[in-house]
Order: C-alpha cells, then sequence, then structure tokens
C-alpha cells in the first residue's frame, strides 16, 4: 500500500498510517521508535541469507575489514572459491607452525630462501628456481708458496645449475673479509684452486655458490697457511774408483758416497735437506765411475764427483800388481792394494763426505773399500776381498745399497774366485777379470784377476753416481737441458732421480 504523506509538514509532525507512526525530522518522514545508529544483531545476517555475490567489495568500505576482525584460521580453503589457493608467507624454520596441516596444492612463500613451495599431499616440493645451497665439509690444502685446493661438499643447485664459485679471503683470524671474488676461469668441481696469494700467509676462506638466481648463504670458514720453501731430501752418489790390474791380483776401487745417510742395512735416515726456493736454479751433476787400470804400474782411477748444492766423496781407485808397494788411491774411500802385507788406506767419516774404508791384505789380492764399510782381506793365494758393502737408503721407496767397494782379483791358483763386488776370478792360464761397479750407485770397479803365466786380468770402470731428490708431490720440478732423470710418486712425495749429464733443476 503507497502512503501518502501531508505535504510541507513542520518539525516534528506526526503522520498515522496502518498502526505505525512518522515522525518528520525536518528533512524526512521516519519510522517512530527505530534508531539511525542501531546495528544488526550478532548472527542475524548469514551465507544462508546472502544471494550469491550479494557482499561485494563495493559495498565494503575500505580498510572496514582488518586482520583485527578476523579470528585466527578464519579464512579457510573451505570458504574459499575451489580455484583460490592460500599463499603463506614464512620462513622455512615456522613453515610447520604456520601450516601445520596443508592441503594438497597449498602454497608457501618462504622468505629466507625466496622459494616458493606446494604441498603435493605427501611432502613439500620446490617449484620455482632459486639460489644455490651453501657448500659445506670445507678442507684446504696448501699447494704452493702463493695457491691453495678447497675441497667440499657441494649444495643443492635448487633447480638451476651451478656455474661457479666465489671466494672471501681473511688474513687477521676471520674478524674480517673481503669481498668475494669469482674463479677466473669458472670452476664447478670440488677441489677448487684458489692462486694469487702470499708466500707462508695464513689464510680464513668462505666459500659461495653461484647459478642464475644468485649467490648462495655464505660457508663456514676453512683455515690454512700457504707454503714457505720446497723441503727437498736429496741423497748424492758419487762415481766409485776403477779396480787395479792383477798380478797376481789387483785391488778392487772403493765405492763413493756423500754421507746424507748414517745407517747402514737398511733405512737411510737423512742428515741433510735444502730449503729450496721456487724458480731459482740448482745445479747438478752426475760423476763417471773411476777407470780400471790396464797397466801393472797405473793404479785404478777415482770416482767422478757428484753434484747438488756440494760436491760428494769420490770413491778412490784401486791398487795395481804385487811387485808394487803403492796402495790404492785414496778418494773418499780408499780403494785396496795389492801387496801382502800392505793395506789400503782407511780414512776415517768426516762431516759432508763418504764413510771410508781401505781393503785388506791380501795374497794376492784385496777387496777395495765401500762407503761405510771397509774391504775384506783376501785369502792367501786363493780368494781376493770382498768389497764393503756399501750403504743402504729408502729415500727412493726402496732399500738400495750405494757406494759398495769391488772385490780384488783372484789370487794365483786354480779356479780362484774374486770377492763380491766385481772381484774378479783367477785362473790358471788367464787372469780373471772383476766385474765393473753396477751404474747410478756408486759401486767400485772390481779388481782383475792373476794367474801363474803372468797373464793379468785388468781392473774395472767403477759404477756412475747419482743424485736422487724427495720433496712434497704437490710441487713440480723442471729438469734443464743436460740433465737425464725421472720423476715418480712415491706416497705423498715426489722422488726425482738424475742419472747422467750435467745442468740445472728448479722447482714451482
Amino acid at each position: 500500500m503507497a502512503l501518502d504523506f501531508p505535504n510541507s509538514p513542520s518539525v516534528n509532525d506526526s503522520f498515522n498510517a496502518g498502526g505505525k507512526t512518522w515522525v518528520y525530522n525536518g528533512t524526512k518522514w521516519v519510522l517512530l521508535g527505530v534508531s539511525l545508529n542501531q546495528t544488526v544483531a550478532d548472527g542475524s545476517i548469514t551465507q544462508a541469507k546472502l544471494a550469491a555475490d550479494s557482499v561485494t567489495s563495493a559495498k565494503i568500505a575500505a580498510g572496514a575489514v582488518g586482520t583485527t576482525d578476523l579470528a585466527a584460521n578464519a579464512v579457510t580453503q573451505a570458504k574459499l572459491a575451489a580455484n583460490v589457493s592460500a599463499v603463506t608467507v614464512t620462513t622455512a624454520a615456522n613453515r610447520g607452525t604456520d601450516v601445520p596441516s596443508p592441503f594438497t596444492g597449498q602454497l608457501v612463500f618462504l622468505t629466507d630462501t625466496k622459494k616458493i613451495q606446494v604441498w603435493d599431499g605427501t611432502s613439500w616440493l620446490n617449484i620455482t628456481l632459486a639460489p644455490p645451497e651453501t657448500p659445506t665439509s670445507l678442507s684446504a690444502t696448501a699447494l704452493s708458496t702463493t695457491s691453495v685446493s678447497i675441497a667440499f661438499t657441494p649444495g643443492g643447485a635448487n633447480g638451476s645449475p651451478i656455474t661457479n664459485y666465489k671466494y672471501a679471503l681473511s688474513t687477521n683470524s676471520g674478524s674480517t673479509y673481503g669481498a668475494f671474488t669469482a674463479l677466473d676461469p669458472a670452476d664447478t668441481t670440488s677441489p677448487i684452486t684458489i692462486s694469487g696469494l702470499t708466500q707462508n700467509t695464513a689464510y680464513y676462506i668462505k666459500l659461495k655458490a653461484v647459478n642464475d638466481m644468485g649467490d648462495s648463504v655464505e660457508s663456514a670458514a676453512v683455515t690454512v697457511t700457504t707454503l714457505n720453501v720446497v723441503a727437498v731430501d736429496y741423497l748424492v752418489v758419487a762415481g766409485g774408483g776403477g779396480g787395479g790390474q792383477g798380478f797376481y791380483g789387483g785391488g778392487g776401487g772403493a765405492g763413493g758416497l756423500r754421507s746424507t745417510v748414517t745407517a747402514t742395512g737398511g733405512g737411510g735416515v737423512l742428515e741433510t735437506s735444502l730449503n729450496a726456493s721456487f724458480n731459482t736454479n740448482y745445479a747438478v751433476a752426475i760423476g763417471a765411475g773411476g777407470a780400471g787400470s790396464t797397466s801393472q804400474s797405473v793404479l785404478g782411477s777415482n770416482g767422478v764427483a757428484s753434484s747438488f748444492g756440494t760436491v760428494s766423496t769420490v770413491g778412490g781407485g784401486g791398487g795395481h800388481s804385487r811387485t808394487s808397494t803403492t796402495n790404492g788411491s785414496t778418494g773418499g774411500s780408499s780403494g785396496g792394494g795389492s801387496e801382502p802385507g800392505v793395506n789400503g788406506a782407511i780414512g776415517a767419516p768426516t762431516a759432508n763426505q763418504g764413510f771410508t774404508g781401505g781393503g785388506g791384505v791380501g795374497y794376492y789380492g784385496c777387496g777395495g773399500g765401500g762407503a761405510g764399510a771397509v774391504g775384506v782381506n783376501g785369502t792367501s793365494g786363493a780368494v781376493g776381498g770382498n768389497g764393503g758393502a756399501g750403504v743402504s737408503t729408502s729415500i727412493t721407496g726402496s732399500l738400495v745399497a750405494y757406494g759398495g767397494g769391488g772385490g780384488g782379483g783372484g789370487g794365483n791358483a786354480p779356479q780362484s774366485v774374486g770377492g763380491s763386488g766385481g772381484g774378479g776370478a783367477g785362473a790358471l792360464n788367464g787372469g780373471g777379470n772383476g766385474a765393473a761397479g753396477t751404474a747410478n750407485t756408486g759401486g767400485g770397479g772390481g779388481g782383475g784377476g792373476g794367474s801363474v803365466n803372468d797373464a793379468n786380468g785388468n781392473g774395472k770402470t767403477g759404477g756412475s753416481g747419482v743424485v736422487i731428490l724427495r720433496y712434497l708431490s704437490v710441487y713440480t720440478i723442471t729438469i734443464g737441458a743436460g740433465l737425464t732423470g725421472s720423476t715418480s710418486t712415491v706416497g705423498s712425495d715426489k722422488v726425482t732421480t738424475i742419472t747422467a749429464g750435467s745442468g740445472n733443476v728448479s722447482w714451482a
């Protein structure tokens, strides 16, 4: 029913219709008894009373509904349309608290790692690219005076391959670090090498992994000190002495050695080592063995020195025939004499020289002195004396006897035999020749054997010397022109053996 209000009413005029009273307030007719500011009772407006889309953003004033107006968890997936998925801003540590019961398809944005993850009904899966995870388990090894190696366990790539690593350095025990520097050229494989460092300096080092999305969080620090000089153990063996000619049996030559080993019979202990500088030349020379005597009036000659920083002690030449009273010549160790009742000279060990030893009395024929052992006397009329045993050392990784003496020649009797180390076998109608010293061990040459028919065996040449260098395997040695040698790896060391020539070596 339409209401027909009076025209031109005055303030507070009333109008009755249909059992209700309206009052004119000066602007409009209002129903008596209803306040304009009256609120809607709680719960009086329900979802069932609202038509679809009846509440729109246009009907809600800006800021009218704030977070303080909503109860915790008041907005749930059940109250959202089926195609809407909630996004939670959180950190990985708080994810379980912020989203205690995720639904399949639930999304979370992790503010600490900049990842968006989705719950697949069982676990959270990354669905966006992100910077890589941090490398862990760092360990460092000094490679040289200016470079180190860093091994590590890579972190996850997070959907974009790792393209490089960056490092930051501290030289004040980790108090402060320089800027992170990318490896150049790029390297993505553990271990990496960091170069351009300062000699004998302690560094604290951190790493970051890099991919197309950015850098990882920096790693924990690892510490390492660059190397100061190359510590080089060395063994220098000179050439051994040549043996004497026999009548009735010549003396064997003595072996040569530099006394960088002190033990005999195995496991020599190095007395000296060199603190070698990088990119500096060090002279090396390999000494030849002395020549064996081919004349009753000439002694076997001494060996030739080898060198590495200092000259080694050479082996002495062996004595000649029985008619001479001359002993074997003296090098670092004397060769054997040949006259009955005459010893080769027995020298004494001195600093930085080979141990010396003389040949024993023979009839006819005496052993040469070995480096570290005295030659043994020959048996009268039959057997030449043995040479000294020399010195064994494990600098090469296996035991080798260096500087052994040459055996004396056989005496004037049928079936005579020479001593060990190169002794010649005597014979009734011909001289037995001693064997030459072994190359690169500095052994002495054997003496020649004698016979009743005055046929004399010639003395043999002593063995050539050798220089052996041992150092950490992280270094690289350059063997210069004029030298013949090779390098092998023995455990954590490298061993360079130089067998001939003269020239320079250097390390880098």
